[in-house]
């Protein structure tokens, strides 16, 4: 087994079931990874398999307890034979990046993820049992089973052998800081509206030259913050493809705004 992933969630079943599906799925049948979903509840010790309950110091809502989400995060260590690498989906955590699913991914075979709900876990759990706090942006969901699918894909789509070969995610935007150049299908024509020529060519040096072209024009118009990071080789042809974006750019703004008077 090449990555293993254990999700500690109150829905194992809803998280499984999407987790089992697609690529993932068959990269499980193959065994390149595997995704095991584990239901707090059955780590309780009351009747009611309660795993939540009022917050000392008031206020609404419940808070999960911190006995339930110990016991099933250690057995499932126990099962490893080694504490695991934990990660706990939280609004407070860092915001999760492709650069984060490559550290994951080229770090570890084998990580926790830990869905939280309510308003949230007990901060002695984190203490203890957590190794990082990851967040998918700036917003609050109900769970932390969102989060977990949205690294556990991340990160499993980069074990070799999940995908058929490393170009289908090394030209995918956010892998070298760009993001990715458009993507077009059959047919040529639809709505009138053509594939670019240079894609109809069967120039592939003309084509890459293009779709890098194009990756650095949408990355300047709409991530400016990650433009303003990248680093461009002095070179005569990198000068030039620079000059000739610089000049797309300025008309695609006159067309917008119309001529100066």
């Amino acid at each position: 087994m090449n990555y293993w992933i254990d999700i500690m969630t109150l829905f194992p079943d809803t998280v499984g079931d999407m987790m089992n599906e697609s690529i993932l799925g068959r990269a499980q049948d193959r065994g390149y990874i595997r995704i095991e979903t584990h239901q707090i509840r059955d780590y309780t010790t009351n009747k009611q398999c309660q795993v939540d309950d009022y917050p000392y110091g008031g206020g609404r809502g419940c808070v999960m307890q911190a006995q339930p989400l110990h016991d099933c995060w250690e057995h499932i260590c126990q099962m490893h034979g080694e504490r695991v690498h934990t990660i706990y989906l939280s609004p407070c955590g860092h915001t999760f990046t492709q650069a984060d699913a490559r550290r994951l991914a080229a770090d570890y075979d084998k990580l926790i993820l830990v869905c939280g709900h309510y308003e949230g876990v007990d901060q002695r759990f984190i203490d203890e049992c957590v190794d990082e706090e990851i967040s998918l942006g700036d917003f609050v969901l109900t769970g932390g089973e969102i989060p977990a699918m949205a690294v556990a894909d991340a990160v499993c789509r980069l074990v070799p052998g999940v995908l058929p070969d490393p170009e289908c995610f090394e030209n995918e935007s956010h892998w070298a800081g760009l993001l990715e150049y458009p993507q077009y299908s059959r047919p040529e024509e639809w709505h009138g509206r053509r594939v670019p020529p240079v894609l109809l060519s069967g120039n592939h040096a003309e084509i890459a030259r293009w779709r890098r072209k194009q990756s650095i024009i949408r990355t300047r118009l709409r991530r400016p913050d990650m433009y303003a990071k990248l680093k461009f080789d002095d070179t005569k042809a990198e000068r030039r493809l620079l000059a000739e974006i610089d000049e797309e750019i300025k008309n695609m703004e006159e067309n917008e705004n119309g001529p100066e008077t």
